[in-house]
């Protein structure tokens, strides 16, 4: 694996602990108008940087981790986006139709499935991170 600087190091700590303050800070109702931001803006660093990170090595099964470390990075960002929509209800106007206001169908399709989604980015996070460490230790 590509090693990262110093700088970058300490985007990708800063990324992973705005992330968790924004989790908690929106999941115990404290300014979930602000957090939210704060989550995404710190999913945006920490992807970035593990995005980033390449390996350049002969391993197909690294390559495969690589990439589903990937996926997991664009679904944290997805999470992000969607905890910002359950904060602003922004996405709430797709789904009016004619004199309906299409509430039903948002809460039923978006609202609060970014804690899926941010289930779903962590478990493929941490599995691929500890494949790709036994990997390396090969």
């Amino acid at each position: 694996m590509k090693q990262l600087t110093q700088t970058q190091s300490i985007i990708f700590l800063l990324g992973g602990v705005l992330m968790v303050i924004g989790i908690g800070c929106f999941v115990f109702l404290w300014q979930q108008k602000i957090v939210c931001w704060i989550f995404l803006l710190g999913a945006v660093m920490f992807s970035l940087i593990q995005m980033m990170q390449t390996y350049d090595g002969p391993s197909l099964v690294v390559h495969r981790l690589k990439r589903i470390q990937t996926l997991a990075d664009i679904l944290f960002i997805l999470a992000g986006i969607l905890m910002c929509d359950t904060a602003y209800h922004f996405l709430l106007p797709l789904f009016r139709y004619g004199n309906e206001t299409g509430y039903y169908h948002y809460i039923n399709y978006v609202y609060n499935k970014w804690v899926m989604i941010l289930l779903i980015a962590a478990l493929l996070e941490v599995y691929s991170t500890h494949r790709i460490a036994s990997e390396l230790k090969k």
